[in-house]
């Protein structure tokens, strides 16, 4: 049974506004040491008392994930700080923050001079719907 310190294999499929955008489904399953933070949170309290054979479908609001979209995470850069790559809209970049850690940021909108980055995490204010399937509990 799923619980502190137990090692998880589980098969996941990770489905976000109807479209699955990762799975482990062909691929090895997924491995975690339960209690470690090694995983969302709220998906490791779902999780507890789960045992091996057993499938569901978990769903986390955007509160339980990611969070909720901050408006104060959009800023506004020159393009000449911008990398030499082609700006798009919708582009996913790695910036370096204040404590020098790297923190996603996309590009939502480009001006003659400047272009807009959204700090949240890409998946910030989005249902996440998990359907499992535990693999093995050891």
């Amino acid at each position: 049974m799923i619980q502190n310190g137990k090692e998880v294999s589980l098969h996941y499929e990770l489905i976000v506004d109807g479209e699955t955008i990762d799975s482990t489904k062909g691929r090895e399953p997924f491995q975690y040491t339960h209690g470690k933070q090694q995983i969302i949170p709220a998906l490791e309290i779902h999780l507890e008392g789960l045992d091996q054979g057993d499938e569901r479908e978990i769903v986390l609001g955007p509160e339980d994930a990611y969070g909720i979209v901050d408006p104060n995470a959009f800023i506004e850069v020159p393009i000449s700080q911008m990398p030499q790559i082609d700006l798009e809209i919708g582009t996913q970049l790695g910036i370096i923050g204040p404590d020098g850690a790297q923190v996603p940021a996309t590009i939502v909108e480009l001006k003659e001079e400047t272009v807009i980055l959204n700090l949240n995490h890409p998946l910030a204010g989005k249902e996440l719907r998990f359907l499992i399937q535990i693999i093995e509990v050891k």
